[in-house]
């Protein structure tokens, strides 16, 4: 899990440089609930596409771990992608695991 949410925030910082022209970015993190929040908001030119193909690589990775991702993205307001990710999975029999990657 760790390296997944490593990769995830990666990945979206990567995109800020490419692509936002932002003077900002910040990232937080948290963990509650068995649910890690991730979160990396900038302050660019916004209008990020979800189907471009570095958010499309976030959002798999996000899916494979059973997690769920939001781009907010309105021209000329910069970015915030929020990803959701289990801490934990129940399996048919109950017993708890960690997702793998």
């Amino acid at each position: 899990m760790e390296a997944s949410a490593y990769f995830v925030v990666a990945e979206a910082l990567t995109n800020v440089v490419k692509h936002a022209r932002a003077t900002r970015a910040t990232v937080r993190v948290a963990a509650d609930d068995g649910v890690l929040t991730l979160e990396v908001r900038d302050d660019g030119v916004g209008g990020a596409n979800p189907e471009g193909h570095g958010l499309m690589g976030i959002a798999d990775r996000v899916d494979a771990l059973g997690g769920r991702l939001r781009i907010e993205s309105a021209d000329g307001d910069g970015t915030v992608l929020t990803a959701r990710l289990p801490l934990t999975t129940r399996s048919p029999q109950g017993v708890v695991k960690r997702p793998t990657d």
